[in-house]
């Protein structure tokens, strides 16, 4: 499955592919205050590939706060974060924001909520690089 997603505007547009196609997709909001106050309601597939373009770099603002090892990518256009990056080891890691989706049956979305406070920096970056997405090809990204 190719998931389709951007921003409010489509300066920020993302496609996951995701193989084989799954027959569920967890979407787990998380708890902390960033994302309660935005919405944000993120997946991940550690196999999938992910490809971002951005029309216009200077409208992307990255917030990074608390620990500062992730930078959710926000559109300063439209105020929507489609997605998170973490540079871990060189490497850049991913999320996307499941209320972005152009293409997906909401039928699809397997829901929860996920808490990460008290999590020790080192569990946090070890548990992106299992569970995030491990192939992201974003050229404007800063991590």
């Amino acid at each position: 499955m190719l998931i389709e997603g951007r921003c409010h505007c489509g300066n920020i547009i993302f496609s996951l592919d995701w193989q084989p196609d799954p027959a569920t997709i967890p979407a787990r909001a998380c708890t902390c205050t960033f994302c309660t106050r935005h919405g944000g309601v993120w997946t991940s597939y550690p196999d999938g590939r992910l490809t971002v373009r951005v029309a216009d770099p200077s409208r992307v603002s990255r917030y990074a706060f608390g620990t500062e090892t992730a930078a959710f990518q926000i559109c300063m256009t439209c105020g929507v974060a489609p997605l998170v990056t973490s540079r871990i080891d060189g490497r850049l890691y991913a999320v996307v924001n499941v209320n972005t989706f152009e293409n997906v049956d909401p039928a699809l979305l397997q829901r929860g909520s996920s808490t990460l406070d008290g999590e020790s920096v080192d569990d946090r970056l070890a548990r992106r690089q299992r569970n995030w997405i491990g192939h992201v090809d974003f050229p404007a990204a800063d991590g």
